[in-house]
């Protein structure tokens, strides 16, 4: 049996406005993310515990919007809402200018995690759209690669505009992530507009979608690949600087390693996974999660310093090595698995359960270090088993699991 070439990179030429909008975006919150509460601190006379809670409660009030817009996206097109999110983000950013109580930074936070929440529900249905059938995961690995660079770039924009330490370094950063918005509204006018035609597919609405049991299984494995990736942002940079006593770069070396694995890696390993089963890759994807959470354990035993850095950094390996292996596959089977016509309810769905995960992993996790090593690093070696269990069980049930990467 011949396999699919998935060697060859998807052509860009057709829809590359697409991809500079993609990278555009993540450079400006690249610049921003790092230094978000280092920059209400240095421009407002707010507390550090006014500021988070600000920023909680516009994250909590934004879960509901994704799953909302869905049923625009089947109506609309996915093209529209984004840029409406573009144009929400902008205004938000913007608005951080003249912020200087708490409830101002809530309502402009609440605009950007709205519009984050409608981006990620569009993102799926968009590329969806535009891939030809068994270049989706190239697509999907494409994406995540230039989002992560672009992540990197703007992270190292803002680090350089920090060490000036001024009012107008932090306005800088916070005017280049608006201005990063309306470029990507730009960007994304050239984008065609794919709409489903309505039919029979459509019927059934929401109602139709909650009674999807075999999506609902893919969302519940969703849910668990997404607890992993917040282990990234959350506990191993804080495991391994203020539990394990490491030097501070580590946690930076961290970041940096899983950047460029992602970065440049993720299309490589998608090239050589070509024609191997998705279910299978997602329970190898798993595996490699938990094998890094046994080495950041592991870690915990070593007494020399050096070699104690080089176990977290080989955890942290295995660890991306299993973002990437999962990162595109998921996308993909969970947009082949939703009817065209209700796309972008189904893609909402399953983006709420990674807005789920981005809400309870900052206290669950930081429950679980404070707790100790042990309790956090086998807790998430058994979220990964889940994981993994989840992955064989879709494997026998979704048919877009039990496809080959690249397979038409």
């Amino acid at each position: 049996m011949s396999l699919p070439d998935c060697t060859v990179r998807p052509s860009t030429a057709r829809h590359g406005r697409f991809v500079a909008a993609i990278v555009i975006d993540s450079i400006g919150t690249g610049v921003f993310v790092p230094v978000s509460m280092l920059y209400f601190l240095a421009t407002t006379s707010l507390t550090l515990v006014q500021v988070g809670a600000a920023l909680t409660t516009a994250g909590l009030l934004a879960l509901p919007v994704g799953p909302l817009v869905g049923g625009l996206v089947d109506r609309y097109g996915a093209k529209p809402v984004l840029q409406a999110a573009n144009l929400a983000q902008a205004l938000g950013f913007a608005g951080y200018l003249v912020v200087g109580q708490t409830w101002q930074i809530a309502i402009c936070a609440w605009l950007n995690s709205a519009g984050r929440a409608v981006f990620f529900s569009c993102y799926g249905v968009t590329v969806a759209a535009l891939a030809a059938p068994g270049q989706r995961e190239r697509w999907f690995g494409l994406l995540g690669s230039v989002r992560n660079l672009g992540y990197a770039l703007g992270g190292l924009l803002s680090a350089v505009a920090v060490s000036f330490g001024t009012h107008g370094a932090y306005a800088a950063i916070v005017v280049v992530n608006a201005l990063s918005y309306v470029m990507a509204f730009v960007l994304m006018r050239a984008v065609p507009n794919v709409r489903p035609e309505a039919g029979q597919d459509a019927a059934g609405g929401w109602g139709r979608v909650l009674r999807d049991r075999r999506y609902l299984s893919l969302v519940a494995h969703q849910l668990c690949f997404a607890i992993s990736l917040f282990a990234l942002n959350i506990a191993i940079p804080v495991y391994a600087v203020d539990v394990l006593g490491l030097p501070g770069w580590t946690a930076g070396a961290v970041f940096a390693l899983n950047t460029l694995m992602v970065g440049f890696g993720q299309g490589i390993v998608i090239g050589w996974l070509g024609g191997r089963i998705r279910s299978r890759v997602l329970v190898a994807g798993h595996v490699w999660f938990a094998a890094g959470y046994l080495l950041f354990l592991a870690a915990d035993r070593v007494a020399a310093l050096a070699l104690a850095v080089g176990v977290v950094l080989l955890g942290a390996g295995s660890y991306t090595f299993g973002e990437i292996l999962g990162g595109a596959v998921t996308s993909t089977v969970a947009a082949e698995s939703a009817p065209d016509a209700l796309r972008g309810r189904y893609l909402a769905l399953n983006q709420l359960a990674v807005t789920v995960a981005g809400a309870v992993a900052p206290a669950a996790l930081s429950g679980l270090l404070v707790t100790g090593a042990a309790a956090i690093w086998l807790t998430l070696v058994g979220v990964s088993v889940l994981g993994a269990t989840l992955a064989t069980a879709i494997g026998r049930v979704v048919p877009a699991a039990q496809s080959r990467i690249g397979g038409v």
